[in-house]
Formats: C-alpha cells, sequence, structure tokens
C-alpha cells in the first residue's frame, strides 16, 4: 500500500534541481539533470542507473516498476512523472517541472491496456 507521507516526502527530495537552472553542457552527473537531487540519484543508482547518458531509449513506467520491484515498496506515482522529465530531457526535450508531467502519466496510466505490458509501447 502507498504510503502518501512518506511518498511526497520522496518527491520533495526528488525535485531538488531546478529544470531552469540546467545546462546541457555541465550534464555530467545524475543530479545535473532536471527534477533529480541526492535521493533521485540514489534511486536511479538502485535501478542500475548510474549516468546520464544511461537514460537513453529508457521507459519511465519500466524505470517506475523496476524500482517499486527492487525496494519492495511502491512509490508515489509522481515518481513517474520525474522519470518521464529526465527521459525526455536526455532525448532533447526543453527541462520542465516534473508537475508538467503528472496528467501525461495519468492519462497513459489510465488508457485501457495501461499495465506493464503497454511500457513496451511507450514512445519516447
Amino acid at each position: 500500500m502507498l504510503n502518501t507521507l512518506n511518498g511526497i516526502k520522496k518527491i520533495h527530495r526528488l525535485a531538488l534541481m531546478n529544470p531552469n537552472k540546467v545546462t546541457r553542457e555541465n550534464l555530467k552527473k545524475l543530479t545535473d539533470l532536471p527534477n533529480i537531487g541526492k535521493a533521485g540519484a540514489k534511486d536511479l543508482n538502485l535501478i542500475g542507473i548510474h549516468k546520464p547518458e544511461q537514460l537513453v531509449g529508457k521507459c519511465p513506467y519500466k524505470m517506475y516498476d523496476s524500482l517499486c520491484c527492487i525496494t519492495g515498496e511502491s512509490h508515489d506515482p509522481c515518481v513517474i512523472d520525474v522519470f518521464i522529465s529526465i527521459t525526455r530531457f536526455i532525448h532533447g526535450e526543453k527541462p520542465l517541472p516534473w508537475w508538467e508531467y503528472t496528467q501525461e502519466r495519468k492519462d497513459h496510466l489510465n488508457k485501457p491496456d495501461s499495465g506493464i505490458d503497454s511500457f513496451i509501447e511507450y514512445k519516447i
């Protein structure tokens, strides 16, 4: 069961890097990504991502599923929004706050057949 209070705390820790301060020229470590702070970088490390370039081709929904499986807990779905923000950024889109992707995530997850199998069809 999702512990909302812990999920909200997690999101606040995740969303430390202000997208307005991100520059592609200085993208060397995970905390240089938009919306990623120390806790977010640690979560990315848990799922095998240690450098920004390792995000190329990654599906944010699969990343979220992996994080939940590895930690054995359900994380706040807003973590998906953060993952969408960084995968989009790594593919050339401008940095945006994670909450700009909330409606997209909700729409995707509310589609029929939006279970784990649909993650394969997610387009970056």
